[in-house]
């Protein structure tokens, strides 16, 4: 993913909310949205080149994601693909905080990379740049593209704003204000972009929430939710070169419940 608002116990209704946009090269393979046939509690995505996923539930009460960190110049061969670790995380069975923590001495062989973890208990964030902490996530809602967690990019900025106020206004049956604000294609002043050091274009390139382009632009728009009873929901719609839409998938679930 390359963009996530994030959602933690935000009201008594919900226990978690992913509202996100993935952005990748079209040509790219990958499978839509559903439960795994070789994992049957496993509801994601799949990469079909690395065969990892960029987001994911399980009906164990797992929950992953990554987005990858921009970076000036090249892209270093030989790291692992970051989709693995949220797959590891996924079809694995400790605690986020466990997990990243055994994690401490391989994370930087990955691609540049921000994850989220969570399980019926707690969520965490971690990054294997700039020596950034993991940190516990406590409830609350929390923005992440394509640098460190809550950076103010105009984009996140944005859809966390759209999140929250969904959450203040919105029953949990509509999602229709969530898509809207993944599907975002406007560009903010050139003053507001960041410097990532990829060059003017790109940073304009890249600034929507919904990225427009014929060879790399958004690929899917999802949203996952979990309430307070454990009903889940995982909502997909998938585009192609040009923001054509490609389809939907909707897949309800269960959580374990704990009090």
């Amino acid at each position: 993913m390359c963009l996530i608002t994030f959602a933690w116990n935000p009201n008594p209704a919900l226990r978690l909310l992913v509202v996100a946009n993935r952005d990748e090269f079209h040509g790219r393979p990958s499978t839509a949205l559903a439960a795994w046939p070789d994992q049957p509690d496993l509801i994601a995505g799949r990469d079909v080149e690395a065969h990892g996923t960029w987001l994911g539930v399980s009906t164990r009460g797992r929950l992953a994601a990554v987005t990858n960190v921009r970076l000036p110049g090249l892209p270093v061969s030989g790291l692992r693909s970051r989709g693995a670790l949220t797959l590891d995380f996924l079809t694995g069975s400790a605690t986020p905080e466990a997990h990243l923590h055994a994690l401490q001495g391989t994370l930087a062989s990955y691609g540049p990379c921000n994850l989220l973890l969570a399980d019926t208990q707690q969520a965490f964030y971690a990054s294997n740049q700039n020596g950034l902490p993991v940190q516990r996530l406590h409830d609350g809602v929390y923005g992440l593209s394509n640098a460190a967690l809550d950076t103010p990019w105009p984009k996140t900025l944005r859809l966390k704003a759209a999140v929250r106020q969904w959450l203040a206004e919105s029953a949990i049956t509509d999602t229709h204000a969530l898509f809207t604000a993944l599907a975002d294609a406007s560009t903010p002043p050139d003053a507001a972009l960041p410097d990532t050091g990829v060059g003017l274009s790109r940073e304009r390139f890249v600034a929507p929430a919904f990225i427009v382009g014929r060879e790399y632009g958004t690929r899917c728009s999802t949203v996952v939710m979990v309430d307070a009873n454990g009903q889940g929901l995982a909502i997909e719609r998938r585009f192609g070169p040009d923001g054509v839409a490609l389809g939907e998938s909707r897949v309800a679930f269960e959580w374990p419940v704990t009090r």
